[in-house]
């Protein structure tokens, strides 16, 4: 077994090096993933994991008595599952909610998260509170955490760090980051701990197959942040050069946009200008409107901020067009409910002129 999981550590620090490479093959416009070396080295990896040990699989890890407060796997798959629900940031509460297109409500919100970094949970806020192990208090929380509240339980956020939540609060709310607001009733922690080995190899008993499971995941997670990158037809690389070029990275990694595109919507919004107001009141380097910036929960004239705001909405407006960089050009610009009232691109010479102009920056900064 001790050779086994150092088997499986090794092929996750071969992961870790094979992730931290730039992509290195770029693909047509049919959104389909890059096909580089990398690429196919993390597949491999994926697919041999499970058979590390002796074949070992586990559906469900076991979690309790591994690992600690500072343990590296499960803290990186709790940063992944806080990016992804960064990303239903502004996503309105609909009770009953499973789908972010129509509206979420608290649990279809932590389900459906959770699910990206394949962790399955029951469907309601009282269900999911029996999963993984109950963690102590706030103090003791760890990011990715899902933290509960009344008795009977009847709602769920995740925890984010520095005592805050993201959560769907309630009708006529959206999806947004707050303060926990008073003691939670529960506070569960369903990510998988990694098995931590004693400097001779030794692991405790019943561990490995939760090892096996945390790192399936974290290859997982991390392959999901290394082929969501690719968006309309190109894997984003580390080549970007211009104004802000490390922010549209970062954003774009982030949230699965090619860090060109974002850098081209700059171009066509504000000229790269983070001080900009528009005579319509669109602000800052990517020209949102004050209310996108809030329901984003951005400060427009701040550019990290606003990068990563920006990322998120065309992250989304992707989602909901398949991939169409047309239309999702064109909701940034007119609103999806434009594009939902005229079946595509509105007729707005604006709104045209603009998806035009973006698509030339865009294909230049490729």
């Amino acid at each position: 077994m001790t050779e086994g999981l150092i088997a499986l550590q090794a092929r996750v620090a071969e992961l870790r090096r094979l992730v931290g490479e730039p992509a290195t093959g770029r693909t047509a416009a049919s959104g389909s993933a890059g096909t580089g070396s990398a690429g196919t080295g993390f597949d491999e990896l994926l697919a041999s994991v499970g058979g590390t040990i002796g074949g070992t699989r586990s559906a469900a890890a076991t979690t309790s008595g591994i690992g600690g407060k500072d343990d590296g796997t499960a803290t990186g798959l709790g940063r992944r599952v806080v990016d992804i629900a960064r990303q239903y940031l502004g996503v309105p509460y609909r009770w009953g909610g499973t789908d972010p297109d129509t509206g979420l409500d608290c649990s279809g919100l932590t389900q459906l998260v959770y699910r990206k970094v394949g962790v399955e949970l029951p469907r309601v806020s009282r269900d999911q509170a029996r999963q993984g192990r109950e963690i102590g208090s706030v103090d003791e929380a760890r990011v990715g955490d899902l933290v509960f509240f009344d008795s009977p339980v009847d709602h769920v956020g995740i925890y984010v760090g520095n005592g805050r939540i993201l959560h769907a609060p309630h009708s006529g709310e959206k999806v947004k980051i707050s303060k926990i607001w008073e003691r939670p009733s529960h506070i569960r922690r369903v990510l998988p701990e990694t098995a931590a080995a004693s400097g001779s190899g030794s692991v405790a008993s019943g561990s490995v197959a939760a090892a096996v499971r945390a790192a399936q995941l974290e290859l997982l997670a991390a392959g999901v942040s290394r082929t969501s990158s690719t968006v309309a037809g190109r894997t984003s690389g580390t080549d970007l050069t211009g104004p802000y070029a490390d922010l549209f990275t970062t954003a774009g990694r982030r949230h699965g946009v090619d860090p060109a595109l974002l850098s081209a919507v700059a171009k066509a919004e504000s000229s790269y200008n983070a001080a900009a107001v528009s005579p319509a009141g669109a602000r800052g380097l990517m020209q949102l409107m004050p209310g996108t910036a809030r329901e984003l929960g951005v400060d427009p004239l701040d550019p990290t901020e606003a990068v990563d705001g920006a990322a998120r909405l065309l992250a989304r407006h992707l989602r909901t067009y398949d991939g169409s960089t047309d239309l999702a050009l064109a909701a940034y610009n007119a609103g999806p409910g434009a594009v939902a009232r005229y079946g595509g691109v509105p007729p707005y010479r604006e709104t045209r002129t603009y998806v035009h102009r973006v698509t030339e920056f865009w294909e230049a900064l490729r």
